[in-house]
């Protein structure tokens, strides 16, 4: 399934596209893996996105 986060675009909006980009990805996987909601995985989601972006640049 698409999964769309059109209610939190405040939230990803103000994030590095990159890191966005990323917490989507995660955000789904949490969503159709572990059955998280919607609102609890893209929370979770952004928090893994950040940081797996500050482990990136060091």
């Amino acid at each position: 399934m698409d999964w769309t986060f059109e209610e939190f675009r405040a939230e990803l909006d103000t994030l590095n596209p990159s890191v966005r980009k990323k917490a989507i990805e995660i955000a789904k996987e949490l969503i159709e893996k572990e059955d998280f909601s919607k609102e609890k995985a893209i929370k979770k989601a952004i928090v893994m996105a950040e940081e797996w972006f500050y482990d990136l640049e060091g």
